[in-house]
């Protein structure tokens, strides 16, 4: 995985910001911008974590669950609920959006520089560190790009 995929995504979910108000409650509760803000809350939230973390305490505890989705290439859909510091605002901005995509490109492009057992705590996962970041974000972010893409499906 590469910071180049994850470049990929974000410019996919910059391309559906003017399109952030859309909603289709068969498919998600949430907007369209509901989406791309999360995304973005998780992509600047680990890379945040795993900049702050002390690699000599990593564990390699990554759980048969995230082997697993990881190995399948997708999470399913509507299983996890997202923790609150990852949770959008009522009201969603696209000047917020725009900002939060920035910070995201720059985050993202931080990460090759970490060392290889920068790590977060994943609720189900376990610990994800550097050697599985960009999969893990990769995994998440596509999983919300293609909800906006099923929203958008009339």
């Amino acid at each position: 995985m590469s910071s180049k995929k994850m470049h990929v995504l974000i410019d996919t979910l910059e391309n559906h910001i003017d399109q952030h108000d859309i909603v289709n409650p068969k498919i998600s509760k949430a907007n369209i911008g509901w989406h791309i803000d999360h995304s973005c809350k998780v992509i600047n939230q680990v890379v945040i974590t795993l900049q702050s973390s002390d690699p000599a305490l990593y564990k390699d505890d990554f759980s048969f669950l995230g082997k697993l989705f990881f190995t399948l290439g997708f999470f399913p859909r509507g299983k996890a609920k997202a923790p609150k510091n990852v949770k959008p605002p009522e009201t969603i901005s696209k000047e917020d959006l725009v900002n939060q995509l920035q910070q995201a490109r720059t985050n993202i492009d931080t990460i090759s520089d970490l060392d290889k057992n920068a790590f977060f705590k994943h609720p189900l996962f376990g610990n994800v560190n550097n050697k599985r970041i960009y999969r893990f974000l990769e995994l998440h972010t596509n999983h919300h790009v293609k909800i906006i893409h099923e929203i958008l499906k009339k």
